[in-house]
């Protein structure tokens, strides 16, 4: 049978996914709806950086150049490490630019018979069964649709574009009674520095939100406009965020991040009893660190003068990947008055802006920005024409989108999601998944039964409950055990999960992607 290989996207899931089908020799096409590579980098505002230590997030065989000092870049150095990404290991003539995924059908096999199946696609193969994906591809120069058939599909689109996250209002108390621009930060990040420069510049702007993109408008609006004329930002939740510089106390965020170490503290999926028993054990001591970075950003950062301490402890928040850096200086646009933070639980609009609860005046504002989010679970769903599919990857209310290893539904044939599942670090993750990836596409191994598959999703899915901040478990982090899923990873395609040379070396060293650039 042929063995074509189909990936959605060319961000850096994409290209990473590209480059280990490549190395596997397969010839594998890449539809990307952008005319360049960078996924949502290409849509980012001038003051985003990375959010991430860049020692923490490159790629295992093509470091950083030494031309990029900072320990968090900017989104133009990202978006160019990944062209030069790109470049390096000949990827671009793999990717059809200006080509957007419409949708994709499974054919071949009826409903009936993959219902029968013991086995993922009948074997525990990447290619068992007699079914084939047809693509839909509408190219956005030519405005014309064309049809491309695979027989595996990586799905490598990401949660954070393409469909925002809106508020709802009662009728007569949304932006239909505002007088002022509404848009969402997507709309923001599209335009240009010059233009979105020009739209903010004299304006009163209020930001909605809580996230990086929340921080990283009204970074941006303060800088423009000074205090004379304040950006607000109004946040209904509030999460913990580390300067750019944080190393709490003298302690590397490697080792509270990226080591073997902190989660000995936590419960693992799969865990076998001696690990479990340990865990309960050291549970005080994972109250006990988690105090001791809270205690350092109380002290670095004036939370408690601006009623800005989170509700959950900073650990939660990271389990639930909702921990996010500051730009450089942020509070100090806070002190000096160009932000202004807001908490209500409840806000409307009205004609000159927005009213806050518990507040007499409402806040004005010429133009309101969302910065509320997506739908990316409506995103993953809609790619899919089949109902049955669809139904498959909305999960429920109480369950997140059920994938094996974060990649395989089990109940979808010959498909692959990589960068739904989020971590700390989503370059080292998607690196280490696409690895993985490019075995199983090779045939190295075989999937476990679908009944197997779907019991440990469930047991991922309960340690995403129980240590994820504000019911946050739909977002599918696995910031607190990333070595522990590495692991499994590493076991599946038959290596040695262990990279550090020796006991002391593998519990307390930070492990990244350069551990496993051998597989």
């Amino acid at each position: 049978m042929e063995k074509r290989v189909a990936i959605i996207g060319a961000g850096i899931s994409g290209l990473l996914a590209c480059k280990y089908a490549a190395s596997r020799g397969f010839n594998p096409v890449v539809f990307e709806a952008e005319e360049q590579v960078g996924g949502l980098w290409n849509h980012t505002i001038e003051s985003t950086r990375l959010q991430n230590i860049k020692d923490f997030f490159q790629f295992s065989d093509f470091p950083w150049p030494s031309s990029v000092q900072d320990a968090l870049p900017t989104n133009a150095q990202l978006l160019e490490y990944l062209q030069s990404y790109a470049r390096h290991f000949e990827l671009l003539p793999y990717i059809k630019f200006n080509s957007k995924v419409v949708s994709v059908s499974y054919v071949g096999e009826s409903e009936e018979e993959m219902q029968s199946w013991e086995l993922w696609g009948g074997s525990g193969k990447a290619f068992g069964s007699k079914g084939k994906w047809n693509l839909k591809v509408l190219h956005t120069k030519e405005e014309s649709v064309e049809e491309y058939v695979a027989e595996f599909v990586v799905i490598c689109i990401g949660r954070f574009s393409g469909l925002p996250e809106i508020p709802s209002f009662p009728p007569g108390y949304g932006p239909e009674v505002f007088s002022g621009k509404v848009l969402h930060s997507m709309d923001y990040s599209a335009m240009d520095n010059a233009s979105a420069a020009e739209f903010i510049k004299g304006k009163r702007i209020a930001v909605i939100g809580s996230g990086k993109s929340a921080i990283d408008v009204a970074f941006e609006c303060a800088k423009a406009n000074g205090n004379d004329i304040p950006c607000t930002v109004i946040q209904r939740t509030i999460h913990w965020m580390l300067p750019h510089d944080a190393q709490p106390w003298g302690v590397s965020l490697g080792f509270l991040c990226f080591s073997r170490f902190p989660e000995l503290l936590v419960h693992k999926p799969g865990e076998g009893f001696l690990s479990s028993v340990l865990a309960t054990s050291l549970s005080p001591l994972r109250w006990g660190m988690s105090k001791f970075i809270e205690s350092y950003l109380r002290w670095k950062l004036p939370l408690k003068k601006y009623n800005m301490i989170p509700k959950e402890n900073v650990l939660q928040e990271t389990s639930s990947c909702q921990i996010l850096f500051l730009p450089p200086n942020f509070y100090d646009k806070v002190e000096d008055g160009s932000i202004v933070l807001k908490k209500p639980q409840h806000f409307s609009f009205c004609k000159e802006g927005l009213i806050l609860d518990g507040e007499d005046d409402p806040v004005k504002a010429d133009i309101v920005i969302y910065a509320t989010g997506y739908k990316g679970d409506e995103k993953l769903k809609n790619i899919f024409s089949s109902p049955t599919f669809q139904n498959c990857m909305a999960g429920s209310p109480t369950s997140a989108i059920p994938l094996y290893r974060q990649m395989i539904h089990p109940r979808i044939p010959q498909l692959a999601v990589i960068s739904y599942s989020e971590s700390l670090s989503n370059l080292y993750t998607f690196e280490m998944r696409c690895k993985w990836l490019g075995y199983f596409l090779d045939e190295a191994f075989k999937l476990p039964s679908i009944k197997e598959m779907e019991e440990d999703i469930k047991m991922w899915e309960k340690y995403m409950k129980r240590y994820s901040a504000n019911g946050k478990f739909r977002r599918a982090c696995i910031g607190g055990v990333a070595i522990w899923y590495n692991d499994r990873l590493c076991k599946d395609i038959g290596c040695n999960p262990r990279r550090k040379k020796g006991f002391f070396a593998d519990l307390f060293e930070p492990y990244g992607l350069a551990d496993y650039k051998e597989l």
